[in-house]
């Protein structure tokens, strides 16, 4: 099974709201989901990124593949240099 991290959108129209969600690659955008890692708000000044490192790295161990932008969220956040170093470290 490719599971993914992605963004799941939520809110209404003109105004997205996104779950940061782990997900088999073969479903839907915005269907089944194993488990949330956090939340993303585009439209808060600025944009508010809430993330729960210790599952997304758990994830990202057992070979979990983000997303393009949620790789974007999580370099700005640190997390994928936590994931190297602790990779390279091994």
């Amino acid at each position: 099974m490719a599971v993914k991290i992605r963004l799941k959108r939520m809110g209404a129209k003109k105004t997205p709201f996104y779950r940061i969600v782990v997900a088999d690659s073969r479903s839907p955008r915005d269907g089944r989901f194993i488990e949330t890692v956090g939340t993303y708000d585009p439209v808060a000044e600025p944009a508010r990124v809430d993330i729960n490192e210790e599952q997304v790295l758990k994830w990202l161990q057992n070979g979990a593949k983000p997303s393009d932008t949620v790789r974007n969220l999580f370099s700005k956040q640190g997390i994928m240099e936590k994931f190297h170093n602790a990779k390279l470290s091994k």
